[in-house]
């Protein structure tokens, strides 16, 4: 049952959309040095390794996830295997910019999910919350001029992203999906360890076909060490505990309006980064984001 949208679950909700727009213009600055599924190995193997010490009763013969093995199995090949090891790909052929403009779909994504797989009803608010947040999220990728959209191309790594996505809907509406034992809910530690027991291995074996099969590689260097701290602590960690606790308390129907911040968190890095001033679009498609946000989310 999901509750109210409150201030603090709205927090909870943006944090990782920041995250992930930084995770995007990461990904995309070391492609050159390190291939995508190999990165998306090494990245959840640290953040494994960092976990440990929090959450090792997981790991245990007694531990009560070894009953649920096969709900936590087609988590982390949903959440920690496809839609990173896809992102990443993606962003080896697209730009981060083109990655967050597919990523955007998302909440059309989540409802059209729901109302598929997992027997969920559609409301006409949603429907226009949906609307509303897609039209902020393409007011900051045209630049408030529309004639700019025409000049995007949509590249292989785009269809890649578009798998992403669609993986990532399916895994926040079974992460809404109560099963395990409290035990294991209530920690988020826990929640994550068993998530990642599978996804390393799911990710591993990602990365031993991709050394096989492909041009495979992984350099060396500050750049790529500071990349690793940055993806391994925010995006992985941090982001997927918020995400988690934020599904938990609004449903992925809800959520999955948060993920149109991704764009608008991007642009605003970018501007920051090149030292623009923002203009007026920004503050527009702020408020068309979370104009549907709060409108989807009303009762």
């Amino acid at each position: 049952m999901t509750q109210r949208l409150t201030p603090s679950t709205a927090l909870l909700l943006t944090v990782p959309p920041l995250l992930w727009a930084g995770n995007a213009v990461v990904g995309r600055l070391v492609r050159d040095l390190v291939s995508p599924m190999t990165l998306n190995f090494v990245r959840w193997l640290l953040a494994f390794v960092l976990l440990l010490p929090f959450a090792v009763a997981v790991l245990r013969r007694e531990s009560p996830l070894w009953a649920h093995w096969k709900r936590f199995s087609l988590l982390g090949l949903l959440g920690i295997g496809c839609y990173n090891a896809f992102q990443y790909l993606a962003l080896q052929t697209s730009t981060p910019i083109n990655v967050t403009l597919v990523g955007s779909s998302m909440p059309l994504w989540m409802l059209a999910t729901g109302a598929l797989f997992f027997g969920a009803r559609v409301s006409r608010r949603e429907i226009a919350g949906a609307l509303l947040s897609m039209a902020g999220v393409l007011l900051v990728l045209s630049r408030g001029q529309w004639s700019e959209l025409l000049a995007l191309r949509l590249v292989p790594g785009d269809l890649y992203m578009m798998l992403a996505t669609i993986s990532w809907a399916f895994y926040s509406w079974m992460l809404a999906r109560t099963h395990e034992p409290a035990a294991v809910r209530q920690d988020w530690s826990a929640l994550l360890m068993a998530q990642l027991v599978f996804g390393v291995a799911w990710s591993g074996a990602f990365a031993a076909g991709e050394w096989v099969l492909a041009d495979a590689r992984i350099g060396g260097g500050w750049v790529l060490a500071a990349a690793l701290a940055f993806i391994v602590i925010g995006p992985a960690i941090l982001a997927y505990r918020c995400w988690g606790a934020g599904v938990q308390r609004a449903g992925p129907q809800v959520a999955g309006f948060f993920s149109n911040l991704t764009p608008l968190f991007a642009a605003l890095m970018s501007a920051a980064f090149l030292k623009d001033i923002p203009h007026w679009y920004h503050g527009a498609a702020f408020a068309l984001i979370v104009g549907g946000i709060w409108v989807s989310s009303r009762r």
